[in-house]
C-alpha cells in the first residue's frame, strides 16, 4: 500500500473525513512554499495537493489563476517543483502528495522521464485536469508500473454510462468536481451535492473527494457529511496571499477542525 493508500484506508476506518489541501508549488516563493508544506501535517491536512503551475489553467477561477502567475513569475518550473517534494519528503514528512495541474508541463518534460522523476521524487497520485480518460492509457500504465496513482475526476455533468466508463480501473480516490464552472465558485446546495455523490459511488468503491467550491469550514462540514475528502484550494490561496504562511496553516486548521466536529 502507498501513502496515500494508508491514509485513506485509517480515514475510513475512524469514519471521519479527511482534509485535502492544495496550494500552488512555488507561491508565493519557494522558501515560503516549502515552509508552507512542511507545515500542513501538523495543521490537519490529510492530503497535499500541489499545483503544478501552468500559463493557462483553464479550469481554475481567479484566485488559483493569480496563484499559478504568481509562482511562474518567481521562475517556478516542473523540475522546481519535484525538488520542492522530495525536499519535504527528506523532513521526513509521510504525508501523501498529489500533483495537480495540466499536461502541457508534463508532456514538454517527457511522459516516461516525468513519471519516473515524480516517483523518486516522492509523489503519490496525479491528477491531470486536461486528460481525458480515452487519452490517459500511456500515462496510467506508467504511473501504475510506479506506484503512483492516476486520480479520476467526474463532472456533475456526466452521465451514468460516462461515469461508468471514467471511473472504469480508477485508482486512489475519485475527484468529484462539484460544480460546473471554475475552482471558486459557488457550491450548489447539499441535496445537490449528496445525489451526485452517490451517483458516484455507484460506480466505484475507491474514496471520493469532493471540490471546486467550499470557500469557508462551515462549507467544508457540509461537503464533508457525504464525502470522503473535501478538497480546498481557492479559500487557501487566498488565505496564503493575504496573510502569509502563517495565515494559510491558520485557514487550514480551521477546516481540518470543522471536518472532525
Amino acid at each position: 500500500m502507498t501513502r496515500l493508500d494508508h491514509t485513506l484506508s485509517a480515514l475510513r476506518q475512524s469514519g471521519r473525513c479527511g482534509l485535502a489541501a492544495y496550494f500552488a508549488a512555488g507561491d508565493p516563493d519557494p522558501g515560503a512554499c516549502l515552509e508552507l508544506l512542511r507545515g500542513l501535517p501538523a495543521a490537519g491536512a490529510d492530503v497535499i495537493e500541489l499545483g503544478m503551475p501552468f500559463s493557462d489553467p483553464v479550469a481554475d477561477g481567479p484566485i488559483l489563476q493569480q496563484a499559478n502567475a504568481r509562482a511562474l513569475a518567481g521562475g517556478q518550473t516542473l523540475k522546481r517543483t519535484l525538488a520542492l517534494v522530495r525536499e519535504f519528503r527528506a523532513a521526513r514528512m509521510q504525508t501523501p502528495v498529489v500533483l495537480m495541474g495540466y499536461l502541457n508541463p508534463i508532456l514538454r518534460h517527457g511522459t516516461g522521464a516525468f513519471i519516473a522523476d515524480a516517483a523518486a521524487a516522492g509523489v503519490d497520485g496525479l491528477i491531470v485536469v486536461d486528460l481525458p480518460v480515452e487519452h490517459a492509457g500511456d500515462i496510467g500504465r506508467q504511473a501504475r508500473a510506479h506506484g503512483i496513482h492516476l486520480i479520476r475526476m467526474p463532472a456533475p455533468t456526466s452521465e451514468d454510462a460516462r461515469l461508468a466508463r471514467v471511473l472504469r480501473d480508477a485508482s486512489g480516490f475519485v475527484y468529484h468536481i462539484m460544480l460546473a464552472g471554475t475552482t471558486g465558485a459557488e457550491l450548489p446546495d447539499e441535496r445537490r451535492i449528496a445525489a451526485d455523490l452517490a451517483r458516484v459511488r455507484a460506480h466505484t468503491r475507491l474514496p471520493v473527494a469532493a471540490g471546486f467550491g467550499v470557500r469557508s469550514p462551515e462549507e467544508a462540514r457540509l461537503v464533508g457529511r457525504h464525502a470522503d475528502l473535501v478538497a480546498v484550494g481557492s479559500l487557501l490561496a487566498a488565505a496564503l496571499a493575504q496573510r502569509g504562511v502563517d495565515g494559510a496553516l491558520d485557514e487550514v486548521r480551521s477546516l481540518a477542525a470543522a471536518l472532525r466536529h
